[in-house]
């Protein structure tokens, strides 16, 4: 620390406190008193216990000329501050805190889900032993250290910021099993019920007041014979068969994004169907091959997205939003895809599906599956996306009007592939039959757009050999 020591000293008398000496001459044209008043002031600079710079400073009094010979200046180089730091780390050094990391920079709290360990179990360096629920994802809260969970700061349900403490972990204590509070009490306070027992039986028994009888009731009026009777109360069911439970911060976010994209865009939904005969049959043929050269499986999304890329290139105002009085168009094709999941809906990015083939966007679609089932989608993989795509038919919708997901101006909706009896060639014979359906930004987007667009995916995915061809 630095400290600051000021002395002011007359130069007329010395004083032993000084650190050094000086030689003053005062000249001045008339007699100079006994007392000049000239002050010289030390101020002398402490670091760390050492002297620092010592200076002279010279006060002059009008009509006195003062000449001080500075005094010898000490410096000293300053020494190296090394500092020690430990993170999440107690004051006794063998606890150590659990805090609440960064969630990301648009979500500034979360809410603590459960606890994955409990106060007396053994944890490792990195184990998850809680988790946040935030807006869109769930964060694990990992343990910093290797120890025993001695107790925990906060509870299930409290809304939790980055850089709070949930948790306390010793280092040195041994992992045992905590009895609960509320069986201890309840030993401690089982001999009470016996003695009061006890000493009802040696007390005398009062014999029984006689029962009074109850008034009774007045009769009811009796109502004429053309008089209406007033309706009875429904009979709701009882409250013991109901359950409350709050809503998760997941679904509290769907549920506003989607009420908002009510309330916002002028949504309108057409419809088209299409016959999925070639679309299978590519798949049937090269599935084998397909699975042995890439990894992955051959599916019928892929052959959509690549659709919807093709069709937003020929309609680019599908594929912009409005921001204000001005119409942003996209240079780019971001696909999201709708997943749900037990604990939500969740929508993450393909990004740049106009440079991908089919094996890529196979790859990128299995991924985001495995990470929305276990829930370790992050924000970034969900931001952004310039045209959404819902397939509801893995759940047998036969046809449904999609939402918008904002910022975009459409979603595209796939369903459930029904054999239907079709008329091909004069002929009727059964096909694979599955309804489309195009929600979009009527502000925007106008009805023929619409309409062409939702043509051109029907047309490539009937015959998918329009991508390369390119017509």
């Amino acid at each position: 620390m630095f400290g600051v020591i000021r002395r002011r000293v007359a130069s007329s008398s010395p004083s032993p406190l000084l650190l050094s000496k000086s030689v003053r001459k005062f000249r001045s044209g008339s007699s100079v008193p006994a007392r000049v008043s000239s002050i010289v002031e030390k101020e002398v600079a402490f670091h760390s216990g050492r002297c620092g710079n010592v200076r002279n400073f010279s006060h002059m009094t009008p009509g006195c000329w003062v000449n001080v010979k500075p005094m010898r200046e000490a410096f000293r180089q300053e020494a190296t501050m090394q500092t020690w730091r430990r993170p999440f780390s107690s004051d006794n050094g063998d606890n150590v805190d659990v805090v609440v990391p960064p969630l990301a920079e648009s979500i500034a709290d979360g809410t603590l889900a459960k606890f994955l360990k409990r106060p007396g179990d053994r944890v490792n360096v990195d184990e998850p032993i809680a988790q946040i629920e935030t807006d869109k994802v769930t964060i694990d809260v990992s343990s910093p250290e290797s120890g025993v969970i001695v107790k925990l700061l906060a509870n299930e349900g409290d809304t939790v910021e980055p850089g709070n403490k949930i948790a306390i972990i010793s280092r040195s204590a041994d992992a045992t099993t905590h009895v609960a509070p509320s069986e201890n009490t309840s030993e401690k306070a089982a001999p009470q019920p016996t003695q009061k027992v006890s000493e009802e039986k040696k007390a005398p028994k009062a014999e029984p007041e006689p029962a009074k009888e109850k008034p009774k009731a007045p009769p009811a009026p009796t109502r004429p014979a053309g008089a209406q009777t007033s309706p009875t109360e429904p009979q709701l069911p009882p409250k013991e068969r109901e359950r409350r439970v709050p809503m998760t911060r997941l679904r509290k976010r769907v549920a506003t994004r989607l009420k908002d994209s009510q309330n916002t865009f002028a949504m309108l939904t057409t419809f088209n169907e299409v016959d999925m005969t070639n679309l299978m049959k590519l798949r049937a043929d090269y599935k084998d091959a397909f699975v042995e050269k890439h990894g992955v499986k051959l599916g019928l999304m892929s052959g959509f997205v690549k659709a919807a890329v093709n069709a937003l290139q020929h309609q680019p105002i599908v594929n912009a939003v409005i921001d204000g009085d001005d119409i942003i168009y996209r240079d780019y094709i971001d696909i999201s895809i709708a997943v749900g999941t037990p604990k939500g809906l969740v929508v993450p990015v393909i990004r740049n599906c106009d440079n991908m083939n089919f094996a890529d966007i196979e790859k990128q679609i299995n991924a985001f599956a495995k990470k929305a089932n276990d829930g370790t989608l992050s924000i970034d993989e969900m931001a952004g996306g310039t045209l959404t795509i819902s397939n509801g038919g893995v759940y047998g919708s036969l046809l449904s009007t999609p939402i918008i997901n904002p910022p975009q101006s459409a979603i595209l909706g796939m369903h459930s592939i029904v054999s239907r009896p079709m008329v091909v060639g004069g002929n009727v014979v059964p096909r694979p039959m599955m309804y489309i359906a195009l929600t979009y930004d009527h502000r925007i987007i106008d009805g023929r757009e619409a309409v062409f667009f939702l043509r051109r995916i029907k047309d490539i995915v009937e015959d998918p050999r329009r991508l390369l061809l390119d017509i």
